[in-house]
């Protein structure tokens, strides 16, 4: 009990710590969800016919596009994938150009991870 008086400023902190990293990873997982959730509801509202308010969400897809993780975007390319045919151009087609959005920005990110892998690869120890 004294151990624990004498260092109840420590033992706080370590207590904040941990609820914080909680929250952070809770948070986290919300807004991979919710990234889900407004991809699919793109895809069923479009493929469905409603047309205006797939284009709010494809526009809010687009906003987001940049901030998204890497697996994110293989997700959604890999999802877009299966209703578009990428040899064919369809621009009228919202999910055909989100997929195009897409599939740009994985080339754009590879691009920028070779980069990086030969300046590495270039280092002098």
């Amino acid at each position: 009990m004294r151990s624990l008086r004498r260092y109840q400023f420590v033992w706080s902190f370590l207590a904040l710590l941990a609820f914080c990293s909680v929250m952070v990873i809770r948070q986290i997982n919300v807004n991979q969800s919710r990234h889900i959730k407004l991809r699919e509801a793109f895809i069923i509202l479009y493929t469905k016919g409603y047309n205006k308010e797939a284009e709010r969400l494809y526009q809010r897809l687009l906003r987001d596009l940049e901030n998204l993780p890497n697996k994110a975007l293989i997700d959604d390319f890999q999802r877009t994938l299966l209703l578009v045919d990428p040899s064919a151009q369809h621009p009228e087609n919202l999910i055909w150009k989100y997929h195009c959005h897409v599939s740009n920005e994985l080339e754009k990110r590879s691009e920028k991870t070779l980069l990086e892998a030969l300046k590495l690869a270039n280092e002098k120890e």
